[in-house]
């Protein structure tokens, strides 16, 4: 394994690691490694939010609606002031 020295860490940011480190109850340098191992990963193929959310609720069931017939054909949208 390599060792790594980053040096001239600005003191706010070293207290933010600091604190992101206890919440997850990791040390300093832990927290470092998994920030860097996340940081450089490629993105996983993970559903997205959209995807989730169909997921979730699709064990509920779809809804049935009965929509009313169209009178008018459809036209395209005006932007005039």
């Amino acid at each position: 394994m390599a060792d790594l020295s980053i040096r001239g860490l600005d003191d706010e940011v070293r207290e933010l690691l600091r604190q992101r480190a206890a919440a997850n109850g990791r040390s300093m340098e832990a927290e470092a490694r998994a920030i860097l191992s996340a940081a450089v990963r490629p993105p996983d193929d993970a559903p997205g939010f959209l995807a989730t959310l169909h997921a979730r609720f699709q064990q509920l069931g779809g809804v049935d609606l009965d929509l009313p017939e169209r009178s008018t054909s459809p036209r395209a949208a005006r932007f005039e002031p």
